[in-house]
């Protein structure tokens, strides 16, 4: 089955260049377009799309309201921010707001479809550097919601290697267990966390100081 996508953008030139690189695709399908926050709840009711790429700078209502109130719905979709800079404010915003990731609007073709591929799949969709840079920027510093997650040795350990970027597998690798194992732990982190995915974890971390940002 294909994986269906709702683009949101108020330019209608990023609208059309995003539909047609997804098109393009055997296995993607855009199944509506919106041109201000608005208008997503009720494309997102009627359509069902896996994945909203969302533009977070918009007249109305912008990406980081829109992104608040889908996912305050159930069974939302995967939140993919769409933005012109990665070090702004809004693109953390929307990511403490609950997105899964972010995308460049001047990358290429195969990272827009790879992108929505790996959302889709319900993976976070992360850049560490990225986070750490947005994170020194714009973070909450102090807000330690981890001393109450009482979080175990291993589990602690994992969340500090997901800050580094490192997918399951790599994980399994670097601890020397099996990826089941790493899925447990990474499945505990978010629920003692009270996040959503691995995004919010590592963003968690870093405003926590629990993780603190090389350099």
């Amino acid at each position: 089955m294909s994986i269906e996508v709702l683009i949101v953008d108020d330019d209608e030139l990023v609208r059309i260049g995003l539909r047609a690189i997804i098109d393009a695709q055997p296995d993607l399908r855009v199944v509506g377009e919106a041109a201000d926050g608005i208008e997503v709840p009720s494309l997102v009711a009627r359509h069902r799309p896996q994945v909203v790429l969302m533009d977070v700078r918009m007249p109305g209502i912008d990406g980081i309201q829109a992104t608040r109130r889908l996912l305050a719905a159930a069974d939302p979709p995967r939140v993919l921010v769409v933005t012109t800079f990665a070090n702004d404010e809004y693109v953390y915003d929307a990511l403490r707001a609950g997105a899964t990731g972010f995308l460049l609007k001047r990358a290429r073709p195969a990272e827009v479809v790879e992108a929505v591929r790996v959302v889709a799949r319900g993976e976070s969709l992360l850049f560490p550097a990225a986070i750490r840079r947005l994170v020194g920027a714009y973070g909450r510093q102090g807000v330690d919601g981890l001393r109450a997650a009482r979080l175990t040795e291993r589990e602690a350990e994992v969340l500090r290697l997901m800050a580094a970027g490192l997918s399951n597998p790599e994980i399994a690798a670097r601890l020397v267990v099996g990826v089941e194992t790493v899925k447990t732990h990474v499945g505990n982190v978010l629920a003692k966390l009270g996040v959503r995915d691995r995004t919010q974890a590592v963003i968690a971390a870093y405003e926590s100081g629990f993780v603190v940002p090389a350099g």
